[in-house]
């Protein structure tokens, strides 16, 4: 399907600009979030009689986003989890877990402006990105640890999520340690001797 889009779009297109784009994606996003218009006549009239009014709002919100941005850009968010010995996660922290707790700290964002690609499932200092607005990107880091003391030592620069090294597991070896509860053979075969003689 050919649309005007009505702002930029990343990966798109720029305010103005004709393009095509797979059907479902036009009325399941653009269209019903008013990004874009069917590219028609009529509609190529209506933006050209438009345009001004829209330049005029992007540059409000872009103006708006940059305010907010100088704010946000560079924050560092530290979500304690719980997690096992290598780092993972027994769960994962999403958009909505973020969006919270920038909000807890006295930004408002969207999830939907946070640029996850796939949910965080380890401990660790994720940097992410934030998309106020087409125009403006600010980059914030979640420290993801599994209580205060590891997320400042994350933040120290430690790197949490690898277990230290040494064995797994400890081997057992029978004639290092005699109080076990393992007896020597010499001890069975007296047993083995007394019992015949009884």
């Amino acid at each position: 399907m050919q649309v005007i889009l009505l702002e930029r779009i990343a990966k798109l297109g720029q305010m103005g600009d004709e393009v095509r784009v797979k059907d479902g994606y036009a009325r399941n996003f653009l269209l019903p979030n008013k990004k874009a218009l069917r590219a028609n006549a009529a509609n190529r009239k209506l933006f050209e009689s438009q345009r001004a009014q829209l330049e005029a709002r992007n540059l409000e919100l872009k103006t708006e986003a940059e305010k907010v941005g100088e704010k946000i850009d560079g924050t560092v968010l530290v979500l304690v989890r719980q997690a096992g010995e290598t780092g993972q996660l027994y769960g994962s922290v999403s958009t909505r877990d973020i969006a919270e707790s920038l909000t807890k700290e006295g930004m408002s964002v969207s999830r939907n402006q946070i640029v996850l690609n796939a949910p965080i499932k380890t401990i660790g200092m994720h940097p992410l990105p934030v998309r106020l607005h087409p125009e403006v990107e600010v980059t914030i880091t979640v420290n993801v640890a599994r209580s205060e003391a590891e997320a400042e030592r994350q933040a120290a620069g430690e790197d949490l999520s690898r277990r230290e090294e040494g064995p797994a597991f400890e081997t057992y070896d029978p004639d290092a340690d005699e109080n076990r509860g393992g007896r020597d053979r010499d001890d069975s075969e007296e047993m083995a001797g007394d019992e015949a003689e009884a």
